[in-house]
């Protein structure tokens, strides 16, 4: 298993194929991952432990709230406009197409391209 820290938690990677990869996310209460959207990987989300508020949406600009608690997921498709921020310490499932690199940070608290 790969650990790699993050300014707002660690991401582990459990399994990562020609098909899928699958990451288990830990994210401290205040914190929160880029503005961000993939060009071609599709994610689904699926929260084991904590609260989650996501922001999703169209254009940075108009991203709707909402909480997602333990047991509840969402999937995330491609040029879908997203933040995750933990409302209290979180552990989510990602579990995506293998596109790994495709990130488009449009805004970061911790000032990461």
């Amino acid at each position: 298993m790969v650990v790699i820290e993050k300014p707002w938690g660690k991401e582990e990677l459990l399994e990562k194929n020609e098909k899928y990869v699958v990451k288990r996310l830990t994210m401290h209460k205040g914190h929160c991952c880029s503005i961000q959207y993939h060009e071609y990987k599709t994610e689904t989300v699926y929260l084991l432990k904590g609260s989650l508020k996501i922001y999703i949406g169209d254009t940075k600009e108009e991203l709707d709230e909402m909480v997602v608690n333990q047991d509840d997921f969402i999937t995330l498709n491609p040029y879908r406009i997203h933040r995750m921020e933990a409302i209290e310490d979180a552990v989510y499932l990602e579990a995506s197409t293998p596109e790994l690199d495709d990130v488009v940070r449009l805004e970061d608290n911790y000032k990461r391209v």
